[in-house]
């Protein structure tokens, strides 16, 4: 597909003379991250990687992304509920047993938790959702999960006090990995969990998020089970599923691994991990499979059929590197809103985009991993 811009892309000249008015721009606009070297310090910082122009995307798929985004609400809703289902697909996977407490508290003026990372590159994004809720009168404070372990506490009522604040919201901005989990951070993310301020995650909801879950929804059945009498949003859901495939032991995971070892350019391997750069693909996933075909461990990971996106150019823009023209693939991602209140719903809705640009050379990896760049759709 053509654009105006194409022409450009011959022009050396032109694309570096853009590229630094795209870079001023960023900068001006606030599209910044603390350095590599300094990550805990905004003291130097630099602009967020992202793509000279917009990238092509189809109208349809724009538009049946945003119309799944408030079904994936409402299955993520219906899997965090289901602790049958999550302990019982997690537990194959080694991910740990779950416990889910219900318990609704009225706030009559109470802060928002902000759970931040010491070391953290992103802070800026953070800071402008500080200033939006400042705006409406709703004040955040940062702490880290070793603050909660020294200095939060539940009174009677399971309410949560910070510093002797009480807390409305925590929102987690930390605790992803398992490498981000001391013994004492443990505590403090039980500690959030028992108290009836409102997670962003919840343990359930994040649990919900794993690979393996998200594997066990593509068995047949599965959809119906968590969204009975749905058939149309079902539908919806199924669209968007890529082939997904268990390696728990047994005949279902042998055959999928036997399939994978015969033809490893068609599958990914992947953990329970997230942020980018655990996948693995080619010879390292031949490689990890022959080691795990006869373990347990294997059940920790699952099996996906590749996803082969058709490659475009674009100039993507980095700081220290020239403007540079390359084949990339992209990766789109519709925000959601989701709001219950018991068993009431309260909002379900879209609420904007992020899509992620990389060179086609690089298998795996997000923009936090160093590997893909912020990118704008350009619907056709």
């Amino acid at each position: 597909m053509a654009t105006s811009w194409g022409s450009l892309f011959q022009d050396e000249q032109q694309l570096e003379e853009l590229a630094r008015q795209a870079v001023d721009r960023a900068l001006a606009e606030g599209v910044l991250l603390r350095t590599k070297q300094e990550p805990s310090s905004s003291d130097v910082v630099s602009y967020a990687p992202f793509t000279l122009f917009p990238s092509l995307v189809p109208c349809a798929l724009l538009e049946q992304a945003y119309a799944v985004q408030m079904d994936f609400n409402l299955l993520v809703d219906a899997v965090s509920q289901n602790a049958v289902f999550l302990e019982q697909t997690l537990s194959r996977a080694r991910t740990g047993s779950l416990a889910v407490w219900g318990h609704l508290c009225s706030f009559s003026s109470a802060l928002v938790l902000l759970i931040a990372q010491e070391k953290e590159r992103n802070i800026f994004d953070q800071r402008a959702i500080e200033n939006e809720l400042l705006a409406r009168n709703i004040h955040v404070i940062r702490r880290r999960f070793e603050d909660v372990s020294e200095k939060g506490s539940l009174d009677q009522d399971r309410r949560l006090f910070m510093d002797g604040q009480e807390v409305a919201v925590v929102y987690f901005r930390d605790g992803y990995m398992p490498s981000q989990y001391s013994l004492q951070n443990w505590e403090a993310r039980l500690l959030l969990e028992r108290s009836c301020a409102v997670k962003c995650p919840d343990i359930a909801t994040q649990l919900a998020g794993t690979k393996k879950v998200q594997q066990e929804l593509s068995r047949a059945g599965m959809l119906e089970m968590l969204l009975p009498g749905q058939s149309e949003a079902i539908a919806r859901l199924r669209a968007t599923f890529a082939g997904l495939y268990s390696l728990d032991m047994g005949e279902e995971g042998d055959q999928a691994i036997a399939e994978a070892l015969t033809a490893p350019s068609r599958f990914v391997l992947k953990p329970q991990r997230e942020g980018g750069g655990n996948n693995l693909y080619g010879e390292e996933m031949v490689q990890a499979l022959e080691r795990l075909k006869d373990s347990e461990e294997r059940a920790s990971y699952i099996l996906m059929e590749k996803i082969e996106p058709e490659p475009f150019r674009n100039c993507l823009l980095r700081p220290g590197s020239s403007a540079r023209v390359v084949q990339c693939i992209s990766e789109l991602g519709i925000f959601g809103v989701y709001v219950r209140q018991g068993k009431t719903l309260v909002m379900n809705t879209h609420a904007g985009h992020l899509l992620r640009t990389k060179a086609i050379e690089h298998a795996d990896g997000g923009v936090a991993a160093g590997v893909a760049v912020l990118d704008n759709p350009y619907p056709v």
